[in-house]
């Protein structure tokens, strides 16, 4: 098993040549019900509004729910790829709005179980991402297991979902602690969802931002916050991705501020290494 995983780590250092690398963003939350997922969801589609070419990967264990979110029933899913011996681009579904996504389900906590060919081939058809999408976008389930760790422990970057709730705030709080813990050079964005006004959602990450500094010593950054909507709950009864549903609505403008502030080009971003560097930390981790 090690000689198989060291040559595939050598497979992955071959091909690293290309100029554009491929973003990888992890999207978390401490708990369930933070509107983690449909964040996710209209977050790639105002990148795509802004030229930008985004694939969503859904890794949420328990409730993978980005293609519910679109009304869409998915032919395939990653395992399936690799358990019947499809392409990446078989499984690779489109949506609305020029969105692409790979639907994971549960099957995500079979990863480690994988043999080594198998293993070696999710690794392979995986790598075809990069240089095709500007920005991979992984949709983990809320909480830390050991899957969604290895997500967030691997990717360039990672956004964190809060809301104003206290109970929200304290298990945000959890996640980055255990993150600081498996490696502090990660530091997670903030993204405060369902705010009822500018002032709550300033006060929750300065809340985060508090004990992270006093306790971490850690610089946390707000990516953006969103107010609550009550087209947000009507979008996803039509399962129609809110910003397409209702575009001029408000939760619709907060999010594409999000994207704008995201790629503006005064905004410091970590180093790419893309999706061959991600799949070589995933390697690494899992074997």
């Amino acid at each position: 098993m090690h000689d198989q995983a060291e040559s595939l780590r050598e497979k992955l250092r071959i091909h690293t040549s290309k100029a554009e690398s491929t973003r990888v963003i992890t999207v978390t939350s401490g708990k369930g019900g933070v509107g983690k997922s449909n964040f996710s969801l209209n977050f790639a589609l105002s990148l795509i509004e802004l030229g930008s070419k985004v694939v969503i990967l859904d890794a949420d264990l328990g409730l993978a729910n980005i293609d519910v979110l679109m009304g869409i029933s998915p032919r395939y899913n990653l395992f399936q790829m690799v358990e019947q011996g499809y392409s990446i681009w078989d499984i690779l579904e489109k949506g609305p709005g020029g969105i692409e996504f790979i639907a994971g389900r549960s099957d995500f906590t079979k990863l480690s179980m994988l043999d080594d060919q198998k293993f070696g081939y999710l690794f392979e058809q995986l790598n075809q991402l990069e240089g095709y999408a500007d920005t991979v976008i992984i949709d983990t389930g809320a909480g830390l297991s050991r899957e969604s760790l290895h997500f967030i422990l691997s990717a360039d970057e990672v956004f964190l979902v809060t809301t104003p709730e206290p109970t929200s705030i304290m298990d945000a709080y959890a996640i980055i602690k255990m993150i600081h813990s498996k490696n502090p050079y990660i530091i997670p964005k903030l993204v405060v969802n369902r705010v009822t006004g500018y002032k709550e959602g300033k006060a929750t990450a300065e809340k985060l931002q508090t004990v992270a500094k006093r306790f971490l010593d850690l610089e946390l950054k707000t990516l953006g916050m969103i107010h609550e909507d009550p087209n947000v709950s009507k979008a996803v009864k039509l399962q129609e991705p809110f910003l397409l549903a209702y575009p001029r609505t408000l939760a619709s403008e907060n999010i594409r501020d999000v994207a704008k502030s995201y790629l503006a080009p005064h905004e410091q971003k970590e180093d790419v290494r893309g999706m061959k560097g991600f799949l070589q930390k995933m390697l690494k981790l899992i074997k």
